[in-house]
């Protein structure tokens, strides 16, 4: 027989996994944005998203996975921020040089016979949106652009995201190059919490290289309102202006992704006020904690009539602060549970919801070893249960 038993989530103490994304109030919330998602980072909840898994011109914003793949060479040593690079006069360069004759957009101004570092290319990359510069960290890391990627899908592949594909290092506009806003969060959050040796650089307000000194396009650093300390703007006629970023308030850290607006002020104001609307409307609340009991099952045939429903993990939820109030929880399983009960054996779910959030379900597993009955207490046990039920339903 299932049993459900609920009960208000504020009695209880805590929770904490960022395996489980959920959508929260989803409804509460509009942006001219044509595709839009907020990740509250320390949980991977989504906090705001519209047309968030649909495929999209991802312009620049594509770049960084040419910088995670970048950092991650960093972090297991096969290349260091020292490392130089000599850039040759192959056609890879002139393709991507920007010249009078050659608009190939953005550009670090990198000249064939300059010996480069890794961290001057990362900087054209990251601050100056460098397509030449993406294309030489390509031929450093991989001898061939076509080469680096391959790497970038096989990345793509690994990390889960599903939406995306590449043909160039730079987000050229490309038919077959796209992405979805929901993968470049993904991509964005796993930067910023993965390299944090690395990724400073992407809140360097400006970068000089060949005696030209370009400001960081990611204006939505010089705002006061929000501590922003990165990633990436884009833009293309047919992507319209996007920006993925992210800001830290009181130790959270918000992942953001617009595309789709109007301009670049459009694009700025818009991520400033999404952002700020995640920190003043949102909080992160301790659940549950691994080990904690949150309600006791009826055992059959048990030498305890019921045993400890038991947290397997810790739970931390983002939500809504006023939602917060109303927000229940039911303790499901088909019971009574059959002895003999090992510890440890799942045997539960424990489901959350709240108005406008998807329900979370959590297992639930024995918090102690039941042994059954033996002999005459069996017999006497069943036939009670027979004459007048579960006393614990």
């Amino acid at each position: 027989m299932k049993l459900k038993k609920s009960f208000r989530l504020l009695i209880l103490a805590g929770l904490s996994t960022a395996t489980m994304a959920s959508v929260l109030n989803a409804q509460t919330l509009s942006t001219p944005a044509e595709q839009a998602i907020l990740i509250e980072a320390s949980t991977g909840d989504i906090l705001f998203e519209k047309n968030a898994d649909v495929q999209m011109t991802p312009s620049s914003m594509s770049k960084l996975m040419t910088v995670y793949i970048a950092f991650e060479q960093l972090k297991n040593g096969s290349l260091s921020l020292e490392d130089t690079f000599t850039i040759e006069d192959t056609p890879t360069w002139r393709e991507w040089r920007n010249t009078s004759t050659n608009d190939r957009g953005s550009t670090m101004y990198v000249n064939a016979g300059d010996t480069v570092t890794i961290h001057d290319l990362l900087r054209g990359i990251i601050v100056q949106s460098g397509n030449d510069a993406c294309a030489q960290i390509a031929l450093a890391i991989a001898g061939d652009v076509g080469v680096f990627v391959n790497m970038m899908n096989d990345e793509a592949a690994k990390l889960g995201l599903t939406q995306s594909h590449f043909t160039n290092t730079n987000g050229w506009p490309d038919p077959d190059h796209y992405m979805s806003a929901h993968d470049i969060a993904t991509l964005s959050l796993k930067i910023a919490t993965e390299f944090p040796e690395y990724y400073p650089i992407f809140a360097e307000k400006s970068f000089s290289y060949a005696g030209v000194n370009q400001p960081n396009r990611n204006r939505l650093l010089y705002r006061d309102r929000v501590n922003a300390d990165g990633l990436k703007t884009g833009h293309t006629e047919d992507g319209g202006y996007g920006l993925a970023s992210s800001a830290v308030m009181d130790g959270r850290r918000l992942v953001l992704v617009v595309n789709g607006m109007s301009s670049d002020n459009a694009r700025i104001n818009e991520s400033e006020r999404l952002l700020n609307y995640g920190f003043r409307n949102f909080g992160i609340y301790d659940m549950l904690k691994a080990g904690q009991t949150i309600d006791n099952a009826n055992v059959w045939l048990g030498q305890e009539a019921t045993v400890p429903l038991v947290s397997e993990q810790d739970v931390t939820l983002s939500m809504n602060k006023q939602d917060r109030r109303n927000m229940t929880a039911k303790v499901i399983y088909d019971g009574p549970i059959s002895a003999p009960i090992k510890k440890g054996q799942p045997i539960a779910t424990l489901e959350i919801s709240a108005k406008d959030m998807q329900t979370k379900s959590y297992p639930l597993v024995a918090g102690k070893d039941i042994d059954s009955l033996g002999g005459m207490s069996r017999i006497k046990a069943a036939f009670m249960y027979m004459l007048m039920g579960s006393s614990g339903d």
